[in-house]
């Protein structure tokens, strides 16, 4: 990774300051299909949860309608509301902005990272990093726009980790409030292990708040990201749709676990909620119930063979009653929510170099 300033880049606005801006200092990540309104409530309802991301918004043609704002402005009461906007358009992108600030978006933030073929094909989301010139320049015209908070989410580069530090630069000089880190590169998809180091060294250059953010399964690891990056706040996203609770496990700091029944309601709640979104249609329900159970499964040791079975369901009620057969035979010491089971592959603020 080099370490140079391009000294082009200069913040000509203030920090407001060093410090995360909400507490708790954690923040459930932004996930494209996933983390619509119902899903963003379930989770903060369980408590320790700073700030909640709304799905990327795609800003590439045409500005959005009132209605499409609305949409996307729901907020989850008691929790402030990022809302992630992803696009390459300086004047769409600073209208966009506006109009979510407006809106009373707690957080605009930019989507730096997104890795999918289309995303690139776009020249947006991590695509941008391979052009620290224009992301500077589209962060600087949102930056405008946007009344109260700004912030950016990348990744440690597109095809390498080279000019990490430099986008990083270029992210603080256009103004931004503080910082989310993934520090995988684009190439790398989600595969491999986060090198959480990457964070630590961004923390080290910037004045910013800098949240980290990449393989978080367990609430030691979290606590181990703060220890190891000093970074100022953590954002989780696969392991918080694994264990919605985690955000409470981190913030009590106790051994404690939900029992069986309390997942069950967990998932039926969601299913409740989910209800009202597809307006009393199962099957869209059900969908997305399963998909919402492929991470919860990874709870568990059979999670992956006999928890899976319950995908095969097709109703709305046989999904139900298969979910509470398979949770009511389940002991306490069955759940993998502290990782004495089988740890998944935790990031690492001390890991060796590729």
């Amino acid at each position: 990774m080099r370490d140079t300033l391009n000294s082009k880049f200069v913040r000509t606005i203030p920090v407001k300051t060093d410090k995360f801006p909400f507490a708790p200092a954690t923040m459930l990540a932004p996930m494209e299909g996933i983390t619509n309104h119902p899903v963003r409530t379930a989770i903060s309802a369980l408590g320790g949860l700073g700030v909640v991301c709304t799905e990327f918004v795609r800003v590439s043609v045409a500005e959005l309608k009132s209605r499409e704002i609305r949409s996307v402005m729901r907020p989850t009461e008691g929790v402030p509301l990022s809302v992630q906007i992803m696009g390459n358009k300086p004047d769409l992108m600073a209208d966009t902005a506006r109009k979510f600030s407006e809106a009373g978006a707690d957080v605009v933030d930019i989507n730096l990272g997104c890795p999918t073929a289309r995303a690139v094909k776009g020249n947006v989301g991590s695509a941008m990093l391979k052009d620290p010139d224009l992301l500077y320049e589209v962060l600087c015209a949102m930056r405008k726009n946007i009344s109260g908070l700004q912030s950016a989410k990348i990744r440690a580069g597109f095809d390498n980790a080279d000019h990490t530090l430099l986008i990083a630069e270029a992210v603080e000089a256009a103004g931004v409030d503080f910082i989310v880190v993934h520090p995988r590169r684009r190439s790398d998809f989600y595969e491999g292990v986060a090198d959480w180091r990457i964070i630590g060294m961004i923390k080290e250059r910037l004045k910013i708040p800098v949240v980290g953010n990449g393989d978080v399964w367990y609430p030691t690891d979290a606590e181990r990201m703060y220890k190891e990056c000093g970074c100022d706040a953590v954002m989780i996203g696969r392991g918080a749709l694994r264990n919605p609770w985690i955000f409470n496990m981190l913030q009590d700091k106790s051994d404690w676990q939900p029992s069986a029944e309390e997942v069950f309601n967990y998932v039926d709640n969601f299913m409740n909620d989910h209800l009202e979104e597809f307006e009393g249609h199962e099957m869209g329900v059900v969908k997305r119930a399963k998909e919402n159970w492929r991470y919860l499964c990874q709870l568990f040791e059979d999670g992956n063979t006999v928890g899976r079975e319950i995908l095969r369901q097709q109703t709305y009620s046989d999904f139900r009653s298969a979910l509470m057969n398979y949770l009511e035979s389940k002991k306490p010491e069955e759940f993998d929510f502290h990782g004495h089971l089988k740890p998944k592959n935790s990031g690492s603020g001390l890991a060796a170099e590729e």
